[in-house]
Order: structure tokens, then sequence, then C-alpha cells
């Protein structure tokens, strides 16, 4: 029988197992797999493989999954690759339809593949609307998207688009770059034609170049580029016609992007993962010594910086993170 893995942010697969359970009755090789705020990816990664060594049936495992391009889809995902083939399969999206469909899939299906492609018209089919006056079938056929205005193609070098300078709607420090709540909440406020992810590191990491790409949301483009070409990609006026979120994985990496002229006024600090060395700032943030000249340097240069992990949440003061940063550093000397 195929092992299921029900992945989420929060507790959300935990509840839709217990929903799933009193509709079906108990599964077997069944596990709910939760994505907690104190996390970080390879801690999620390191769960979803302990799930799976407690199933009995190993090699062929589906896994139902919130949302693509958030953090357990990026894990997921990346293990799928790894492994190679078609026995491991995520399906996005997961509702209590879809979680049923797959229970009862799999009493008559023997692969992960077969599975996912039964229970994805299920899952559509379980969003309706009541009143059913209020239901808009789709009878007509939906407006075409309007094209975007990001160049397409070989554009000739000297070819000025727009006003021949790119628009960097949005620029952020997160360590872990494209996932749920950038490729989710940040884009739909920014609105970008492009989500260019800044970074030599991924640049030459094809695996997570392809995961990146993978993550970006429907009609957004995503690229991973080094720094020297972000550099160039400011200066080309074949760009003037694009709005751009710029993401980097380090405050360096920003700073090196600066100093080759890319013009960025304001940064949002979003997350700097916690490694040997650093010391824990607030719930997303760590840095060392050296990431704190860094951001110091930046906010030198006239750059605002604004720490906050999602938009909605309260903006903190750079100037207290520093503060904080320093005094934890001096502690453990």
């Amino acid at each position: 029988m195929v092992s299921i893995v029900l992945a989420s942010h929060g507790r959300f697969s935990e509840g839709i197992k217990e929903s799933g359970q009193m509709i079906f009755g108990p599964q077997e090789d069944v596990e709910a797999v939760v994505l907690t705020p104190d996390m970080g990816p390879d801690d999620f990664r390191a769960k979803v493989l302990a799930a799976i060594d407690t199933f009995s049936q190993k090699e062929q495992v589906l896994f139902l999954v919130d949302l693509w391009g958030g953090t357990p889809f990026n894990q997921i995902s990346k293990l799928i690759e790894e492994r190679g083939g078609e026995d491991w399969v995520a399906v996005t999206g997961m509702n209590l339809p879809m979680v049923i469909e797959a229970y009862g899939d799999r009493m008559g299906m023997d692969t992960a593949k077969e599975i996912a492609q039964a229970i994805k018209p299920e899952s559509k089919g379980g969003i309706r609307i009541k009143p059913e006056s209020c239901d808009i079938e789709d009878a007509a056929a939906p407006a075409a998207a309007a094209p975007s205005k990001a160049p397409t193609g070989a554009i000739p070098e000297g070819t000025v688009l727009g006003d021949g300078k790119i628009d960097i709607a949005f620029a952020r420090i997160d360590t872990r770059l494209l996932h749920g709540q950038v490729a989710t909440t940040i884009t739909k406020m920014v609105n970008p034609d492009r989500i260019i992810v800044c970074s030599d590191a991924v640049a030459h990491d094809d695996l997570r170049k392809s995961m990146i790409e993978q993550a970006a949301p429907p009609g957004v483009k995503a690229h991973v580029v080094p720094i020297w070409k972000i550099v160039e990609v400011s200066k080309d006026p074949r760009f003037g016609d694009t709005r751009a979120m710029l993401l980097f994985e380090t405050p360096q990496d920003l700073e090196r992007a600066l100093e080759g002229g890319v013009e960025i006024k304001e940064v949002n600090l979003g997350s700097m993962a916690h490694s040997l060395g650093k010391v824990v700032v607030t719930n997303a943030v760590a840095m060392d010594q050296a990431d704190v000249d860094c951001l110091e340097r930046i906010a030198a240069r006239g750059v605002k910086v604004e720490v906050y992990k999602v938009p909605a949440d309260s903006h903190e003061s750079l100037d207290a993170v520093l503060k904080k940063a320093k005094a934890e550093i001096a502690a453990q000397k």
C-alpha cells in the first residue's frame, strides 16, 4: 500500500489527518509533518525523513502538501529530485476531499503516481459555493492574462525600454530566499514582473536554482543570477519596463550589489538563519559581528533597513536589533 505524508505550515496537516480518520477510519502508514516557527528548512527535512522511516512501505510515497513554493513543498521537492524516478510524488493544495480520496484510491492503486493523478479532480471538485446561484461555472473562458511588460527573447543591445531603468519595487534579505511567505503574501503586495534571486552560491547550485525557479507563483518568472549579473541588469536599458523583486541570501551579497551600483533605497531584513558563531536576535534573525558591521555599512549608505518577517508583523528598529546583537555577541566572549 502506498504510504502518505501530510505536510503543512503549522498544525494544519495534523488536523486534517484527524478529520480524515473521523471520516475514513484509522490509517496505517500515514504521517503528518508540520513546520513550526522555530524550525528551519533542514529541521523540517529531517522530520520528513523520520516520518518515512516509520513506514512499512518506503518505495511508494505520496506527499500531500499545503502550498506550492512553501518550505514544506520545497524540502519535499528537493527529496524527490534527489531520489529521481516517479515513485515519490507530491501534490499541493491539500484539502480534506483530496486526503479522503487518496485513502480510498490506495486500496486499489499500487503507485503514488496513479493516486496523484486520480485525486487532482476530486480536490478541485471539493470547491463549491452555497447558495448555488453564486457559483460561477467554467462555461465562459477566463479572460486572457495581460501580457507582461518584462522583456522576452533576444532584445538588441542599446534598446531602451520604458525609462531605461529597472524598477526595483522591493528588496529583501532572506536566507530562505523564495519560500511560501515571499511567494504569496509579499509577491501579491509588490506585484512584480520578475523575482530575481541574487546569489553567487545559488547561481552555481543547479538543484537550488531549479527549486527556486519552480517555487515562483503563477504569472511571475523567477531567475537566479550572480551578483555581477544583477549589477549589469541594473544598468541595462533593456530592463526599463521591468518591475522586479530582488532577494539576497546575505547582507554581504546586498552590499556587493550596492557597491556595484545597484540602486536600492529600502530593504527588508526578513530572516537570517542561525549557525555556529551567530547569536539569535529575533525569532527570524541571527547574526555575528561581520553581519552587524555589514548592516551598519549598508545603513550608512542611506539605505533604509526595515526588520520584519511578513508585512503584517510589527516592524522592528534596525538600531535596536543591532544593539541587541552587539550585547549578545559581547556576552559570548
